[in-house]
């Protein structure tokens, strides 16, 4: 059994994943559990140290979460995270009172005394908070090491048991230096000395997925975006020619898109692609929809209706390998831990429950820029790699209220000339996301001395990381001018074109 050098330990925060991503990245190796992991299993992973998440409950609720407190007898070194802080606290016997105020956003940090956790970060430095609970009374044993304006218990620290606190967030990138005080934690604390990158990532994997599937048959979903890309890429490199590698045109991708990613498979990469031409069953599948969540999961549904038809004509599939995000997961479903639905995903929260395959999801637990890290990794092409982010459910969701043909030659003509202007103006590569919205919305206007009433798109651009926070981009005015009086000039139906101006969170990226 492989070890595990830092355990995570998930009470429901949206942001769990981010504390392993941010230790992968400086090389620490870690997995998340769910709170209420088995204490032997956890042990068995010789751990040399621990991270309780943050998460929505308050630690006076009746039914909050709890940990196993014979985990503390471990004697191995523990890091609490905003809820997890509060539940050290409480545990050991402090106070933890609703605040008056709630506090969420920026604050700057002050340390108070010198510690391990803070060893090379500045006095000051920008912090990331998310509560409504503060503690008031520290625990014996505890005393404050750095306060904000608004929480004078910012952190707090046991030296002699090796237990840290931190009410803020250093896991979101608003934390200026949440990286090094997570890497203090597991290099300086937990003397954490091996190093792991996605070159071992790939080799697990591939190593797994041998184990897994055996001699069967694995049909790959494959949309022509980074994640099934470098997912065929992967299943490819673990086993060779069992893998069916299977493109579905569902008639709401972009402009091109079917020839494009033919071209990539069959004739550079050599890889026997096999395409399917469903746009009437999905049309048909969203006839009369306008409610978001339907959409994802009648798509959902009718990928699975495809791919179970394509793979009676092969013997022995007994996989379906899809290229799940973790951002698809956490605001689909409560994986790890008791955090939120945001929104099902047609390939998480949308798959129906008579589904016959056995999932196969490697990048389940990776941010887009990990997976864009593997696919080099896997040698896949740069400009495949790089691509910015396509929905799963494609278009449809791009399109506020119900699908047609209509509204998708739209949408998908806005789409295109926001993307030609956007890599013209040499934004593509430093831009996370930017495409058109159908707002389904008409308006007046006025165009060659007549009146017109016509609908109303949105252009949404992003810039992000990891995709789990993003921030709209401040393009100079006068592309966004140009963008639209060519959306206006060039799309028979548009005469109005709006900038999105909301940052996630507290929107999310894609509007449904």
């Amino acid at each position: 059994m492989q070890k595990v050098p830092i355990v995570v330990l998930d009470f429901g925060s949206q942001y769990t994943q981010l504390i392993a991503r941010r230790l992968r990245e400086v090389g620490v190796y870690c997995e998340i559990y769910p709170y209420f992991e088995d204490l032997e299993n956890i042990k068995s992973k010789e751990p040399q140290g621990i991270i309780f998440s943050g998460g929505p409950a308050s630690v006076y609720d009746p039914d909050a979460p709890r940990v196993d407190k014979r985990i503390y007898d471990l004697n191995i070194p523990i890091l609490g995270i905003c809820y997890g802080m509060q539940l050290i606290a409480t545990d050991f016997g402090g106070e933890v009172i609703r605040a008056l105020e709630h506090e969420y956003g920026k604050a700057k940090l002050y340390i108070d005394k010198p510690s391990p956790l803070f060893e090379g970060t500045k006095d000051g430095q920008v912090v990331w908070m998310s509560h409504s609970d503060k503690v008031v009374k520290l625990p014996q044993g505890f005393e404050r090491i750095a306060h904000t304006d608004n929480s004078p218990y910012a952190a707090i620290a046991d030296e002699k048991r090796k237990i840290y606190a931190l009410q803020f967030h250093p896991e979101v990138s608003h934390t200026e230096e949440g990286t090094k005080i997570l890497e203090n934690f597991a290099r300086r604390i937990c003397n954490v000395t091996s190093k792991w990158d996605m070159g071992h990532f790939a080799k697990e994997q591939i190593e797994k997925i041998r184990k897994e599937v055996g001699e069967d048959k694995v049909l790959c979903a494959l949309s022509g975006g980074v994640d099934s890309s470098v997912v065929t890429a992967l299943l490819y490199e673990a086993i060779g020619d069992r893998l069916i590698p299977v493109f579905v045109d569902n008639g709401l991708l972009r402009a091109g898109e079917r020839e494009k990613v033919e071209h990539v498979f069959k004739n550079m990469l050599q890889v026997p692609l096999v395409v399917i031409d469903g746009k009437e069953q999905f049309m048909e599948a969203l006839k009369g929809v306008t409610d978001p969540e339907e959409k994802r999961k009648r798509i959902g549904h009718t990928f699975i209706e495809l791919f179970e038809k394509e793979a009676r004509k092969h013997k022995d599939v007994k996989y379906l390998a899809q290229g799940t995000l973790y951002p698809d997961v956490i605001e689909s479903v409560s994986v790890k831990g008791p955090s939120e639905t945001i929104k099902s995903h047609h390939n998480v929260g949308g798959l129906p429950e008579w589904m016959k395959f056995e999932l196969i999801e490697p990048l389940r637990e990776l941010f887009k820029d990990e997976v864009r890290k593997l696919g080099l990794e896997l040698g896949l092409p740069k400009e495949m790699v790089y691509r910015h982010p396509f929905p799963g459910p494609g278009l449809a969701i791009r399109i506020l209220g119900e699908v047609t043909p209509e509204s998708l030659e739209l949408v998908r003509k806005a789409d295109t000339i926001l993307l030609e202007e956007i890599k013209a103006h040499g934004l593509y590569e430093k831009l996370w996301q930017s495409f058109a919205v159908l707002l389904n919305v008409k308006s007046v206007g006025v165009m060659g001395d007549k009146r017109t009433y016509e609908n109303t798109v949105a252009l949404r651009i992003v810039e992000s990381s990891d995709g789990m926070t993003a921030t709209f981009a401040h393009i100079p005015h006068h592309i966004l001018e140009h963008i639209s009086n060519r959306i206006i000039n060039e799309v028979d139906g548009i005469n109005r074109v709006v900038y999105d101006i909301t940052s996630k969170p507290p929107g999310t990226i894609e509007w449904e």
